[in-house]
């Protein structure tokens, strides 16, 4: 069993307990592949994502296979480092854990930029579901 221990990286990730430090997504459907689910991670690489309503998981997340991940750039945290992204991470979740889950407006890829715009990635706060899921696209990379 594999522990991360106090010194967070964004450069760590380990299959074979799913933990990508970054944005993770995968598809719910092979039928429909470019439909998918999407969830973010600590600097430690623990998946938290919006399942459903008031439900964030951690750990275990809702489909088992992450496909893609969009490894971030921790330069452009606006401060406070990987201590400023796990407090996003951490308030976006509990935020959404108040919340009921819609398909169409409010859903994970919804949580997802809820934690990018408290932590001010990219020094922005106008993250939402269309532009992440169109900059995810062009800036991810497929698992191995």
């Amino acid at each position: 069993l594999k522990v991360y221990r106090s010194s967070p990286s964004f450069e760590k990730i380990d299959k074979e307990l799913s933990r990508y430090p970054y944005l993770i997504w995968f598809h719910c459907s092979w039928f429909l592949p470019f439909i998918g689910h999407m969830g973010i991670c600590t600097s430690t690489g623990v998946i938290r994502d919006f399942a459903g309503s008031y439900f964030v998981s951690q750990l275990n997340v809702l489909f088992i296979i992450v496909q893609r991940y969009w490894k971030l750039d921790k330069d452009k945290l606006y401060s406070g480092g990987f201590s400023a992204w796990d407090t996003a991470v951490h308030d976006a979740s509990e935020e959404y854990k108040h919340r009921m889950h819609n398909l169409c407006y409010d859903n994970c890829h919804s949580h997802v930029a809820t934690a990018l715009n408290l932590m001010r990635y990219d020094n922005s706060i106008s993250w939402n579901m269309v532009n992440l899921c169109l900059l995810f696209f062009i800036h991810s990379k497929h698992v191995r």
